[in-house]
């Protein structure tokens, strides 16, 4: 689990003109809510929070939202971002509340270890059927990823997550018998059969030549 910190601002004027002066001064709008605590309404510096975000921290990060000219602050995890479909640029970001020594639930990757069998050997396709696991555990344990090794794989087999070592003190939500990886026959093409190729290989029919005896019959 990686923490970063970050210094936010209160917002004191609401609504859409707002949020739009807001956004034009470099800050995104955003709210703070759960934790048994209302909802407040604050603002993040945009290139701080785009920084952190790029930096490979993880969706699961958790920040410490410290309050710009105060003593207070919360960590938080971000729970969904409103992104302009055109632009990409960021217009609201909504923070939940954590609390360090009470467990959450979150959505964890899957990482794969290793090349089946089936697919370096015998030409399998491999079947990536479920990329995220639901986790329980505190903010603190977070595992970056869920690391699952494939490398033993045959043509027909799958891997379930009740295959997943998972970390001391995570808690698999997710049912165990949940299919991450299949590995699928190779695509047979057909070929073509010998009537087929002899049809193929077949001279076109030559048209009828009318000769001269012809010729003299109709004049005749």
């Amino acid at each position: 689990m990686s923490e970063l910190t970050i210094e936010v601002a209160r917002r004191e004027n609401l609504g859409k003109n707002a949020n739009r002066r807001t956004r034009a001064a470099g800050k995104i709008p955003a709210v703070v809510y759960g934790g048994g605590r209302d909802t407040v309404a604050i603002e993040v510096d945009r290139p701080t929070i785009l920084s952190m975000l790029r930096s490979g921290s993880g969706e699961n990060t958790i920040f410490l939202l410290k309050l710009l000219g105060g003593k207070q602050s919360r960590h938080a995890m971000i729970k969904d971002m409103q992104v302009d479909a055109c632009t990409d640029i960021i217009q609201h970001i909504d923070f939940q509340r954590v609390l360090m020594d009470q467990k959450i639930h979150v959505q964890v990757s899957v990482e794969l270890i290793g090349e089946p069998v089936g697919v370096k050997t015998d030409g399998g396709i491999l079947d990536f059927v479920t990329r995220d696991l639901e986790v329980a555990c505190l903010p603190g344990d977070i595992p970056k990823s869920l690391q699952l090794d494939i490398s033993e794989l045959l043509i027909g087999q799958h891997a379930e997550a009740g295959a997943i070592t998972i970390p001391e003190g995570v808690e698999l939500i997710d049912s165990e018998d949940r299919v991450v990886v299949s590995i699928a026959q190779p695509r047979i093409v057909e070929e073509e059969t010998e009537e087929e190729e002899d049809l193929l290989e077949a001279a076109p029919d030559q048209p009828e030549v009318i000769g001269r005896d012809s010729e003299d019959e109709a004049g005749d």
